[in-house]
This record gives structure tokens, sequence and C-alpha cells, in this order.
């Protein structure tokens, strides 16, 4: 293998960007945020460092964690295409956009790979690494191994690059059921959140979703497809009940309200709580 990945820069720093940093910087990467405005990133993790512009001296990775617009991650990929050439890993933690056609528009694809985090990216485990046609196997192997020094377990989807990769297009699968069965009045959001917490979480983070249906009987399983699945909403399109909230302008936490309410509430305080409820459950399944 090549030289290994030291040095990281992080492309935006909003949530998911500084909790990117925060796992390279812990790890002991040389580890940097580039933001349109360092001056707001008044929480930096230890050991990062903020700037405005692409450093002269090109990094080993540079990771780009901005909003899900292809538009916007063209131009950047560009922007750092023509400050570095081809010397850096270029990864994309988009979680929908399609990483094939942002290959294709480079200078160098074969320095191009997808590298996607779930939220909250400091502290999950997992680690999905996508990599397009272009993709050099030295490119994956550096990747990965520098994942792996973070303490996260690098999921390789070799295949193909396809929409949405292995967690998301679970997760919207998921949704896409809950969401149609909220918009027919069948449950609220807080039934499907209760099932997610107390009844498919706790259980799928001991057996998984797999080899649960192993252990309690694939006869059984096979026959439960056979009356289900025909009757499981198959739209193309996305569900109104999450579109509507997002046309009226209700983005969750950030304006207060979505699904449900948070005006009044203190959400960082919730935040904090949820994230050492969190730090807890992944103890107790590393401590197995």
């Amino acid at each position: 293998m090549s030289k290994p990945i030291e040095s990281v820069v992080v492309v935006g720093g909003g949530a998911m960007g500084s909790g990117i940093a925060l796992s390279f910087a812990e790890a002991g990467f040389t580890t940097s945020i580039l933001s349109r405005d360092p001056s707001r990133l008044t929480d930096l993790p230890r050991g990062v460092t903020a700037v405005s512009e692409p450093s002269r001296e090109p990094p080993d990775l540079a990771i780009e964690a901005v909003v899900e617009d292809i538009d916007v991650k063209h131009a950047l990929f560009a922007r750092l295409e023509a400050a570095w050439g081809p010397t850096p890993i270029l990864a994309s933690n988009t979680s929908s956009l399609p990483l094939q056609d942002m290959a294709d528009r480079l200078e160098h694809p074969e320095r191009l790979i997808g590298v996607h985090y779930l939220h909250p990216a400091e502290a999950l485990p997992i680690v999905e690494i996508i990599r397009v046609a272009q993709t050099a196997d030295d490119v994956l192997e550096r990747t990965s191994e520098a994942l792996k020094r973070t303490g996260k377990h690098a999921l390789v989807v070799l295949n193909e690059p396809i929409v949405g990769f292995l967690i998301n297009r679970l997760q919207h699968a998921i949704l896409h059921e809950a969401y149609q069965m909220i918009d027919r009045g069948l449950c609220t959001a807080e039934d499907v959140d209760n099932v997610a917490k107390w009844g498919l979480g706790p259980r799928m983070c001991v057996t998984g979703l797999i080899e649960q249906k192993d252990i309690s009987g694939l006869d059984i399983h096979a026959r439960s497809q056979r009356g289900i699945v025909p009757q499981l909403f198959l739209g193309r399109e996305p569900a109104r009940v999450c579109q509507d909230l997002f046309d009226a302008g209700h983005y969750g936490v950030k304006t207060g309200k979505g699904f449900y309410d948070w005006t009044g509430r203190d959400v960082p305080a919730y935040r904090k709580k949820a994230a050492d409820r969190l730090a807890r459950v992944l103890k107790v399944l590393h401590d197995d």
C-alpha cells in the first residue's frame, strides 16, 4: 500500500462535518475544516483548525460534507482539483446523490470515493465506503485503513455506487412504509418511533436484521413474507406527509417544528441526553 493517510481536510463545518473532523483529530490525524465562514465555528473539536481557502499544501484526504446539492458538490470538487491537482483522495459523504456522476465530471476520477457516515459521525462505529467505476485500488485501501485507525468499521460497497448505498436504502424502505401509514391515519409519528426505540432497535442491535430471522425460524419468516409483502406500499413518489412539512418550511429542530413540536424545548440538552444514551448502548455492545 502507498503512504498512509496522515492529513485530512473536511469541507463543511456543520454537525456532520464537525463530527467527521473530530473522529480524525482524536485518532491523531492532522485535521482541518474548510468553511466559507470559519469565524462561525466557535466550538471546534480539539486539534482541529478552520480555514476559508484550500491550503497550498494538499492534504492526503479531503472529505466533503456540504449541502446535498449535486451542483454545489460538482463546483466544490472542481475547486479542490484546481487547488490541489491529483494528489489528495477526494471523498463525498453524500447519502443520496449519484457518485458516478460526480466522478465523471472530475479531471482525476480515480481519486474519488464515497465515504458515508451516519449521524453522529464521531460516535457511530460504522462507515460505508463506496467506489465508482474509476476508483483506484490504492484509494480504496488507503481510505479503508485510515477509517479503521479512527475506530470505524469500514463497510465496503463494491459492486456499484447505487443511490442511497446500503444503509440509507434500508432506512428509507422502512420510512417510506411508516410515512404512508401515518398519512393514512393508521398510526402516529410517535407510534413509529416507539416501535423503533423499544422493539426493532433493542433486538436488532443484538442479533441484526437477518440473523434474527435465522434464530426465530426462516419457515415462519418466509410464510409471513408471502402474506405481508403484497400488502406493502410500493409507491415510487416521496410520501406527502414528509414533503408537505418540508414545503411548509418545517425542518424539525432547525425551525422549531417537524413531526414534533420543538418550540420551548431545550434542544441542546435533549441532544446531549440522546448522545449519552447512545454512548451507553454502544459501550454495552463493545463490551461483548
